[in-house]
């Protein structure tokens, strides 16, 4: 290591995005390039200590948390190469989501699928199964083609098309693989589209629970069980239209305009190039329980879901999002093997909401519910053996990755270890 500056540091205070997250790892890093990030992981591993990697926080599970080593690759950012031909793109691990837009773009070339907020890294994304929404669109973790990651031995390895065993582990991984240097993702021809909000009471949806979201590239809805539910997403409505049992309804259409006269940014109308369309934000801190059902339980699902708060949490506001994402074959994916639709509970961040989650939890069980990984679940051991037939393969897999167990925590070591 001679030569190489490794920057660590003591006595941080990492606290995540919703702020119900907070610890002090033993030593926190943020490499500026790949040599040092690989000088302090193999450093960690000399010293038997736990090594994690938080990307933007916006996990609300213990995913991150060490007593060891805990780094940053917010240096190790940037698209690092683009093939139009083959729709590849690769992209440096801490590269945030946003940073896509533009590059991709210019090579004519463009995700294929976002979700509302684009702050993430990329690696965080692929490592939860984060995903946005469309019948027929998957997930980031789907897209991965090909990984570059320092092991638990401190080797750098590289995982592509080649030996699909272990892409379909590394694809969602929680990071129990190793530290992600760069990935490559499959990507789309560039596009525009065109967005349509409308505000349907509940009634509306489930007429046509079965044939909106395949009418439409993308489609979710926010149901809001109250009048100020609208208000906590900080989403326009119209004046004077009362909320209660109504949702506020996303659809957005592939478009052919031209630039820059088609572009439209009137709220609810808009009309602009995908990665600009997608992501929407949220200024408020919340915490999040998200399950995926399969798609032919999903009405079901969401019915029981209405069902609980109208009568044991009328209290609870915050609007429910539901959307559909398209199966997959990783094999700690929510959408392995099945299409599901998606049912996302927020909650108050710093309030008691464990009551709340935990009825969630039991009404969603008996849908075969599969957690988001980075928000709150009480996903068990013995669940997982149940919800992910590949387990046993992944565990293997992991193992062969990380026999010393550096890349596991307190959250996932009852889990995968």
């Amino acid at each position: 290591m001679s030569g190489i500056r490794t920057g660590l540091k003591r006595g941080i205070v990492w606290q995540n995005w919703g702020e119900n997250q907070v610890f002090s790892p033993a030593q926190y890093a943020e490499p500026s390039n790949e040599a040092e990030l690989l000088a302090v992981v193999r450093r960690a591993i000399a010293e038997g200590l736990s090594v994690r990697v938080a990307g933007t926080g916006h996990s609300s599970t213990p995913l991150v948390q060490t007593g060891g080593l805990l780094l940053s690759l917010k240096h190790l950012s940037g698209v690092t190469g683009t093939d139009v031909t083959r729709r590849r793109a690769r992209a440096l691990a801490g590269t945030p989501i946003s940073a896509f837009g533009d590059a991709l773009w210019e090579a004519g070339l463009a995700l294929s699928n976002q979700g509302d907020i684009d702050k993430q890294t990329i690696a965080g994304a692929i490592a939860t199964g984060t995903h946005g929404s469309g019948s027929g669109l998957a997930s980031f973790s789907a897209a991965v083609r090909y990984v570059r990651l320092i092991d638990g031995n401190g080797d750098v390895v590289e995982i592509g098309e080649d030996d699909l065993d272990v892409l379909r582990a590394a694809q969602v991984s929680l990071g129990s693989l190793g530290v992600v240097i760069e990935v490559e993702l499959e990507v789309s021809p560039k596009y525009h589209l065109r967005e349509t909000i409308t505000y349907p009471h509940v009634d509306e949806l489930i007429s046509g629970w079965d044939v909106n979201p395949d009418a439409h590239r993308h489609f979710s809805f926010l149901w809001c069980p109250t009048d100020g539910g609208a208000e906590l997403f900080e989403l326009p409505t119209p004046a004077g239209r009362p909320m209660a049992d109504r949702a506020y309804t996303k659809v957005y259409d592939l478009a052919e305009i031209r630039e820059p006269e088609g572009i439209d940014t009137t709220e609810g109308h808009r009309a602009d190039r995908s990665y600009r369309i997608y992501p929407d934000g949220f200024g408020r801190i919340f915490n999040e329980l998200e399950y995926f059902v399969p798609r032919e339980q999903g009405l079901d699902a969401f019915r029981e879901i209405r069902e609980l708060i109208h009568r044991k949490y009328p209290n609870e506001t915050y609007p429910v999002e539901v959307r559909w994402v398209a199966a997959d074959d990783a094999y700690l994916s929510q959408q392995y093997k099945r299409d599901n639709t998606v049912i996302t509970i927020t909650v108050t961040a710093g309030t008691d909401y464990w009551g709340y989650l935990s009825d969630v939890d039991a009404v969603l069980q008996p849908y075969n519910a599969r957690p988001h990984w980075g928000k709150l679940h009480f996903t068990t051991r013995a669940r997982m053996e149940q919800m992910f037939p590949e387990l046993d393969r992944f565990i293997g897999i992991r193992k062969q990755f990380d026999p010393g167990g550096l890349f596991l925590n307190d959250h996932l070591r009852p889990l995968l270890g």
